[in-house]
């Protein structure tokens, strides 16, 4: 790949791609839906308990992190799907461990919340 050097309109042309990997996230990838309709239940409840700022961060980090691992677990299937149609144990392998990924920081995300929201609501 050639590198032509910065220039602003490339940077902002990035930025229009990237905006649009976050629209296919939310609009085509089911689990992501599960995770934003779950963002929007941790944001009102934040709200309604009265969330300090630097559990305002956490969440935040928090959620921004499960939403990357989705993007990037939905992507990682994408590619394992176009290289290879037919099934391979190694592909399977991938979008596996892949999705365990997904799985694990997604438990994470529910200990933090866990450990968040409990105090302020009981």
């Amino acid at each position: 790949m050639k590198n032509d050097g910065f220039t602003l309109r490339k940077r902002l042309r990035s930025f229009r791609f990237a905006f649009n990997g976050i629209r296919l996230l939310v609009t085509r990838e089911h689990n992501a839906w599960i995770h934003c309709f779950i963002t929007v239940c941790v944001l009102i409840t934040g709200g309604i308990v009265g969330l300090s700022g630097m559990e305002w961060i956490v969440i935040a980090l928090t959620i921004g992190i499960v939403l990357a691992a989705e993007a990037i677990n939905s992507s990682i299937e994408a590619l394992a799907d176009f290289v290879s149609p037919d099934y391979h144990e190694a592909i399977k392998r991938t979008k596996d461990l892949a999705a365990g990924a997904v799985l694990i920081l997604a438990i994470a995300a529910a200990c933090v919340g866990l450990i968040i929201f409990i105090p302020k609501l009981f």
